[in-house]
């Protein structure tokens, strides 16, 4: 029979898992009994909150035994899960169930898990004799942006805490990972003229604008399945881009004045983000310029929402063989989604991702993570506190 999950990890993930995070909720409970379970060790926490104050990063520091607080080692990830509305469950979300080696739940594999673990190691790692400290890092809506952890990056590199690498713990099933390509969301507003659908010269059609936009977004996706650049590293070698969500008009016999498109692109690192923003852009003032050859009242409001660097950490990194060390399997592949790892090395910090579950499991309904996995999670922490003991 393989190993099973130490009782502590089992009780720890129970406990996260049954607290709520879902984006559009709150996430300080749980942060509030991490923030129990620290100050119980004698270890301070800084929560960096966002604008409502009803969500919270939180920042804390293991010190080395010599008392050093900089330098060392993030441990990162995130606490907000995705929504279960509108998926078909086999059993509750927020309650784990156990089935045939695998553990069910929102949130098991996409990262509950992973940060059961290191709470579960919390007393192991405040008592250990450390060479260098370990900074742990839990972000909120990293699901919805990788919002969060833009502060929380700042707030690392603000503090002068100079980590020397950072391991983000989402599913990779414990593969080290150490690229992944940057996610851009990006809505664009299309306002028209509305008239009678009898008197078209009379109106501006922001369909019609919307739908050229689109047009252009899938040319563009065209021209990068065709002639790159490429990067065999990831599954889908080169840069996409593709409208999702799409909405306007009122009625079929009325000539729309508004409507709205969401389109998103996913660069590699030879594509620059910003310059495939600014060409998108032009394309749209472009459109307007056209909608206001017929009236002048009519405009497009093109806005980014969302921007998630990518991460191209140099595979004679550090880092890269210390997680492989520990543990990770080295693997040349490059990840097909989106982490808040490209924010750390953006700051100057190397970093993989490397953490339990596989992907595939992630957002979908009956969720769920190998109980394997978090064995390999375990070993991963019992081997960095071996290396790292004074």
């Amino acid at each position: 029979m393989p190993a099973q999950p130490q009782t502590t990890t089992m009780a720890e993930l129970t406990k996260l898992i049954g607290f709520d995070t879902t984006s559009r909720d709150s996430n300080l409970p749980l942060i509030d009994y991490v923030v129990g379970r620290l100050d119980a060790l004698g270890i301070t926490s800084t929560l960096i909150h966002n604008a409502e104050g009803d969500k919270a990063n939180l920042l804390a520091t293991i010190p080395a035994a010599d008392g050093t607080r900089t330098g060392g080692i993030v441990l990162s990830g995130h606490t907000d899960v995705v929504p279960v509305d509108g998926q078909s469950w086999s059993s509750e979300p927020f309650t784990p169930d156990i089935r045939d080696g695998k553990l069910y739940a929102r949130g098991a594999c996409d990262m509950k898990a992973y940060l059961a673990v290191i709470m579960a190691k919390l007393d192991d790692l405040v008592a250990a004799k450390l060479s260098e400290p370990l900074h742990l890092a839990f972000s909120y809506d990293e699901e919805v942006g990788c919002i969060g952890a833009v502060d929380l990056v700042s707030a690392i590199t603000e503090t002068g805490l100079k980590p020397r690498a950072a391991i983000v713990g989402e599913p990779t099933s414990m593969r080290v990972v150490r690229g992944h390509k940057s996610v851009n969301v990006i809505r664009v507003d299309f306002r028209g003229i509305a008239a009678h659908s009898s008197l078209t010269p009379q109106g501006v059609n922001a369909i019609t604008a919307a739908a050229e936009f689109t047009r252009f977004v899938e040319s563009m996706a065209q021209d990068f399945k065709a002639d790159g650049p490429f990067d065999d590293a990831f599954i889908v070698p080169y840069t996409t881009t593709t409208v999702n969500k799409i909405s306007g008009g009122i009625a079929v016999n009325t000539i729309p004045a508004e409507c709205t498109l969401h389109f998103e692109f996913r660069s590699i690192g030879a594509d620059d983000p910003t310059e495939l923003i600014e060409r998108f852009r032009a394309e749209a003032r472009r459109i307007e310029a056209t909608m206001r050859k017929q009236q002048q009242d009519v405009g497009i409001e093109f806005t980014v929402l969302a921007q998630t660097p990518g991460l191209d950490t140099p595979q004679d990194a550090d880092i890269v063989a210390l997680a492989a060390e520990l543990g990770g399997l080295p693997s040349p592949d490059k990840a097909t989604y989106g982490t808040e790892a490209g924010l750390f090395f953006n700051a100057g910090i190397p970093t993989v991702v490397c953490g339990p579950g596989d992907i595939a499991q992630a957002h979908a309904p009956d969720e769920f993570i190998e109980l394997e996995q978090i064995t390999a999670c375990e070993a991963f922490f019992e081997n960095l506190l071996t290396k790292l003991a004074v």
